[in-house]
Formats: structure tokens, C-alpha cells, sequence
């Protein structure tokens, strides 16, 4: 038996690799949430709690970078882990990272209609119900039902068309950020940004506990690994590469949007970057383009994690962890259909909750991200350590130093969103998602038996679980 995945057609190239990271990390959190963000930090705050935010992502990327290289198989860090540390290790980390990635994907079936609010201000019609003081309206539940289907449809269809659409996206996505950029010089004002730093230390933390929600991303390149056409060594750096160009896309904005309005009125502002944008050019048509290119970014995000989401899902279904119907690629689009549809009907159910569900979603998603991190990093010290002589195309220098230093920037990640700190999650609704998504882990975790870590515990837990439920093997 073989990891290799057969049956996944593999057809991204490099430029299709890089937009479909990148894509992913830019997502729609820099419309809504930078008003929030310079209240909090300042802009001078805000753009170096992105680049403290980006170091400890690189340093997490490196690790991804060196273990895709060496393990190119969708799921990613489900192979990692299984190599490393075991089944159980595999299913914690795969577990989280999926709640992470459908956290991602019900975000844009809210934002989508929240987004079309800015354009459309009488759109909000026939009041459902509130929720936690936000009236849902069923016109902005439709347009979000809608959406969440029509890009479930995409991506069931094939990674090909699903990846040209990413490609266009994100050119219209760029396009808007120079013009954002270009509105600083024109008509933006350093007065604005006056005071840079704001809040200290805790202000950052706000900017810092939404970093693994906004830079989750550049993990979608191991989950589609298996339909990627480059040496492996290449796509290790183009991971490496995503990771800084995110980076200055999060800094670009958090400055030229202080420069466009002071901080008071962004946080009043519901979606602060394209007033900001509309204030610099002195026109409203620029505020509407930058709302235009904050949907691309939400449908690149969109369209990402969908693809990273039903790969990590199908990766585990092959293992037997979960049932075997999300294993199944479709005959004819050779893509993982039943595990793109579950995602896509868990996003179906988000517009339902309304704009609150934003908050809750970045915040319960955002520690399991860190949690999936963590993981992976301790499978790339303990590789490092078991078999050092493993080919790794792409191999990071001073490895075990950068991997102790990823997992303490991690971990100390992770200690942001418990209670006590500044950015704790809050209850009920974070930490009930948390806890309810966990409790099902622990269900389907329990019925795995010990298997111990090595190249092939993926085969024995299959030939295991097979034997256990009296059924054949089939070749991975």
C-alpha cells in the first residue's frame, strides 16, 4: 500500500501554487477587522504586531515547507503526524486543523452579505430573529446560502476550474491593494496615524490572538499536494514565499488605512479599510472597489479552504479515522466530492447566526489553527531527531533551533486565547464550539487502537481497522 493518493490529477503549477496560498491568508478580516485592530494597537502598532505575527508564521512555514517536501501527499499534516507520533498525534492535529478550515470557510458565507451591506444599505430585508443583539435578515441569509452553494459547486466540479478562478481573483484582489497603496501617497495623512502605538502591550495581543485566523493559508499547499506539478523542493519555498508576501499585505493595510482616517473613525466604521480607501481618493467609487477587492480575498479564502478542508477530511477518511464515504473521489471531476459537499453544508448553516458568528468564528478557529501548529512542529523536532537521513528536498538550516523556536512562538500563541489573558475566548458561544467540536473528537479518537509512529503506521492502522471491521484493504 501506498500514500500516494491515486486518482488526484495533478495540475497546479507554480503561479497556481502562490495564488492559492496567498489567496488563502488574505481572506476578508483586513476589511472588517482593521477599525478594531489601529483602536486597539494603533497603526504603528498594528502593522508590527502583523510583522511579530509573520515571524512566527515563517518560522511555522519552514517547518510545513521541509515536511511537504518530504511527505507531498494531500492531507499534510495528517501524514506528518502519523509518521512522527502515531494515530492519535495525526487525528489531534488533523482534527483541529479541519475546525480551523471550516471556522475559514462559514466566515465568508457570513461576510459575503455583510460585504454587499456596504454596497447595497437597503438591502437587509425580512427580520428572522437577533441574535446576541444583531438582527439576522433573510435576504442576507439567502445571498450567504447562496454563495456558500455556488462555491461548494466549484469545487466539486475540479481543482482546475477552482484554480483559475483563485488565479483571476487574486489579480483583482492586487489590483485593489494598489490602488489602496497609491490613495496613502494621494490623499492620505501621517496626522492620522498620530498616535502610532496605542494600547501597548495588550493592545497588540488583540492584533496577535487573530493572526492564525488571518495567516491560516499557506498549510492549504501540503493538503493539496498530491494535485501539484512542481519539484518538491520548489514548493516548500513557495510556501515559505506566501507567508512573507501575506505579511506585507496585512502591514500595507494597517498603515495606509491609519493614514486615511484616524482611529476613531475607523472603529466606528463597519467596514474601515474601504472608508478609509473612500476618504484618501475623496470618493465613494474607491470605497466601493476596495469592497469589491475585499470580496475577492473572501472568495480566494473561500475557495482555498475548501479545497485544503475536503483534502485534510479525504486524508483522513483513507486512514479509516473517519467514515469511509468522505474517502471517495468522484469518477469523473477526481475530486474528494463527499468531503467538499460536508463542508460546503456546514457553511450552508452559518448565515443563519448572523454577523455575531464573525467574531465567534475567528476566535474558535484561531486556537485550533495554533493547536494544528504546534503539533506539526513537534513532528518536524522529532523527525529530525528519528530519522535524520529521511530525503528532504527542501531542508531548513539550523533545523532543530528554528523548530524549538517555532514552537515556542507558537505556544505562545496558544496562550492568548485562555482564560486570564487579554484575548481569551469568550463564553459561552467560543469556547462552546471549542469544547463541542472536541467532545466529537474525543468519540472518534477513542476507537483508535495503538499503533506505533514510523514510515509505514498509516498501513498497519488501516490493515487494524479493516481487520476490525472485517473488510478488505484497498490500496491508498
Amino acid at each position: 500500500m501506498s500514500n500516494t493518493s491515486p486518482g488526484f490529477v495533478r495540475v497546479l503549477g507554480r503561479t497556481d501554487v502562490l495564488a492559492l496560498a496567498f489567496g488563502a491568508m488574505i481572506g476578508f478580516g483586513w476589511i472588517v477587522l482593521t477599525g478594531d485592530f489601529v483602536d486597539a494597537a494603533g497603526s504603528g502598532g498594528a502593522a508590527l504586531a502583523f510583522v511579530i505575527g509573520g515571524v512566527v508564521m515563517a518560522f511555522v512555514g519552514l517547518t510545513y515547507a521541509e515536511l511537504v517536501s518530504a511527505m507531498p501527499h494531500a492531507g499534510g499534516e495528517h501524514h506528518y503526524a502519523m509518521r512522527a507520533i502515531g494515530p492519535k498525534g495525526a487525528f489531534v492535529a488533523s482534527w483541529a486543523m479541519v475546525l480551523g478550515y471550516v471556522s475559514v470557510v462559514a466566515f465568508e458565507a457570513v461576510a459575503v452579505p455583510q460585504t454587499l451591506v456596504y454596497l447595497f444599505p437597503d438591502i437587509e430585508v425580512g427580520h428572522l430573529w437577533t441574535i446576541a443583539g444583531y438582527d439576522v435578515h433573510a435576504s442576507l441569509v439567502a445571498i450567504g446560502v447562496l454563495s456558500a452553494v455556488a462555491m461548494t459547486a466549484l469545487n466539486y466540479v475540479g481543482i482546475r476550474p477552482a484554480s483559475v478562478f483563485q488565479g483571476v481573483t487574486v489579480l483583482f484582489l492586487l489590483a485593489a491593494g494598489a490602488a489602496m497603496l497609491t490613495g496613502a501617497f494621494v490623499g492620505g495623512s501621517t496626522a492620522n496615524m498620530e498616535p502610532l502605538f496605542t494600547g501597548g502591550v495588550s493592545g497588540m495581543f488583540v492584533v496577535l490572538v487573530a493572526v492564525p485566523f488571518l495567516f491560516v493559508g499557506f498549510d492549504v499547499i501540503p493538503q493539496s499536494a498530491s494535485e501539484i506539478r512542481l519539484p518538491h523542493r520548489l514548493v516548500g519555498s513557495l510556501l515559505v514565499v506566501s507567508v512573507f508576501c501575506a505579511t506585507a499585505w496585512y502591514v500595507m493595510v494597517m498603515l495606509t488605512a491609519g493614514a486615511g482616517m484616524p482611529a476613531a473613525d475607523l472603529l466606528g466604521s463597519e467596514l474601515a479599510s474601504a472608508d478609509s480607501m473612500a476618504a484618501m481618493w475623496n470618493s465613494a467609487a474607491m470605497g466601493n472597489l476596495l469592497v469589491l477587492g475585499g470580496v475577492a480575498g473572501l472568495l480566494t479564502s473561500w475557495n482555498a479552504f475548501l479545497i485544503g478542508g475536503s483534502r485534510l477530511i479525504y486524508a483522513m477518511a483513507r486512514s479509516r479515522m473517519l467514515p469511509s464515504w468522505f474517502g471517495e473521489l468522484h469518477p469523473r471531476f477526481r475530486t474528494p466530492a463527499n468531503a467538499v459537499l460536508f463542508i460546503g453544508a456546514l457553511s450552508v448553516l452559518a448565515p443563519l447566526f448572523g454577523r455575531p458568528m464573525l467574531v465567534w468564528l475567528v476566535n474558535a478557529g484561531g486556537l485550533n489553527i495554533v493547536i494544528a501548529y504546534l503539533t506539526v512542529v513537534l513532528c518536524f523536532l522529532v523527525l529530525r531527531r528519528r530519522e535524520p537521513e529521511m530525503e528532504r528536498p527542501f531542508r531548513v538550516r539550523a533545523g532543530t533551533p528554528v523548530g524549538v523556536t517555532a514552537f515556542v512562538l507558537a505556544f505562545g500563541l496558544f496562550l492568548l486565547y485562555l482564560p486570564g489573558m487579554p484575548a481569551a475566548l469568550g463564553w459561552p458561544h467560543e469556547w462552546v464550539m471549542v469544547l463541542a467540536w472536541w467532545i466529537g473528537g474525543a468519540v472518534l479518537m477513542w476507537r483508535l487502537p495503538r499503533v506505533a509512529p514510523g514510515p509505514d503506521a498509516e498501513e498497519r492502522l488501516i490493515e487494524i481497522m479493516d481487520a476490525r471491521d472485517g473488510r478488505r484493504s484497498p490500496a491508498l
